[in-house]
């Protein structure tokens, strides 16, 4: 039997401290100690040592509740350490610099057409934008979590394939590492959005949730009993890929028939009349005039929304599935269609009592935190 060393115990209780703080926000002394399963003279020692090196710092609540004397509230320092979040998508790009609990203390954007989506412009643009951003702020971020739209092998940040983007086996993490002089974590987008809605969103106190999102492609991020599932190398999640229609339209990914090719962008502008070379804008704005009205124009292709989701639930078993980007505009009554017939056709749902199926409330926000809940995952335990 292996005894864990004192300054070990210490250092695992500091980093589930700070990771409580960074996701939960201000919390009292006690209801620290409460939630860590520690005594006070623990918690004390921990919170003195964190507001000496300035991560977090105690503070009466702005408006006591009661009588008597209030808790001081332990606050995280937001400045204290902040890392680099990047979201690449296929029309535009964005950056944030992300402190210590999550908040977003700046951001840039610009959008992508032609040469400019080739990895090394994108590339070029993060690390000058980066470098403009933390000197207006006077920030320097430690970390950088980048979020990209394809299969990415986790252990080093290798795109092997972004077709929407028209990239193949790019190095972006190891260059990104290079460029901006930090520890760089690359994943999927749609896996950093589950682990954004599980951290920040409608995942929170999910243990088992999946993450639905459509915009060009369509992709999944799964959360399991509480951890981000990545699989062989990190590549999983790719759930637009499930052929669902045999001898349907042709995908770019090789495959025919796959549910990204009916649920997706594209199919979305047939569903609506919309060109499937319009603005995204256009898309948005026409769902949100059909309001509560959603029917015909949309029966087909929420039949086919509904198949796909049937076969994630069947298959992974979820509590909650949350639908994010393009979704999140479907009216809610057709989102409250999907569930139901999810939860009646699903022997899963069934089982589990009606599997929850949710838009995200994260908007645009989304991947960039994901992003940067990604780069935080390191650097928490370091502090």
């Amino acid at each position: 039997m292996t005894v864990a060393r004192p300054d070990e115990v210490r250092r695992f209780n500091r980093s589930s401290l700070l990771r409580l703080l960074h996701i939960g926000g201000p919390a009292t002394r006690a209801a620290l100690a409460t939630e860590l399963g520690l005594n006070r003279s623990t918690i004390k020692m921990l919170v003195d040592a964190l507001a000496e090196s300035g991560l977090v710092e105690e503070r009466v609540p702005r408006l006591p509740r009661g009588a008597g004397r209030p808790s001081l509230l332990v606050l995280p320092q937001p400045h204290a350490a902040v890392v680099l979040a990047v979201d690449v998508q296929v029309e535009h790009a964005g950056i944030a610099l992300v402190g210590f609990g999550g908040q977003i203390l700046g951001r840039n954007s610009w959008n992508l057409h032609g040469r400019q989506r080739e990895p090394d412009e994108v590339i070029t643009h993060i690390a000058e934008s980066a470098t403009l951003l933390a000197a207006d702020l006077g920030l320097r971020p430690v970390a950088a979590g980048i979020s990209v739209p394809g299969v990415v092998r986790r252990a080093d940040g290798l795109v092997h394939d972004a077709s929407n983007l028209g990239w193949a086996d790019v190095s972006l993490g190891q260059r990104m590492t290079g460029v901006l002089g930090v520890p760089v974590v690359v994943g999927n987008d749609a896996e950093f959005g589950a682990l954004a809605e599980y951290a920040r969103g409608a995942g929170r106190g999910a243990d088992d949730a999946v993450f639905v999102s459509a915009d060009v492609g369509v992709g999944g991020g799964l959360i399991s009993q509480g951890t981000l599932l990545r699989g062989s190398a990190g590549y999983l999640g790719e759930i637009g890929h499930m052929t669902v229609r045999p001898g349907g339209r042709s995908c770019h990914c090789g495959n025919e028939g796959c549910w990204e090719t009916e649920v997706g962008e594209a199919a979305l502008c047939r569903a609506l009349g919309l060109s499937e070379h319009g603005p995204r804008g256009a898309i948005v704005a026409e769902l949100r005039s059909l309001q509560g009205d959603c029917e015909p124009r949309l029966s087909e292709y929420l039949d086919w929304l509904t198949l796909g989701l049937v076969n994630v639930v069947n298959i992974l078993g979820p509590e909650l599935v949350v639908l994010g980007d393009l979704f999140t505009a479907l009216p809610d009554t057709a989102v409250a269609r999907v569930g139901d017939q999810v939860r009646r056709r699903s022997m899963v749902s069934r089982a589990l009592g009606g599997v929850r199926i949710e838009k995200s409330r994260l908007g645009a926000d989304l991947k960039l935190l994901g992003a940067a809940e990604a780069a935080f995952d390191d650097v928490l335990g370091m502090l």
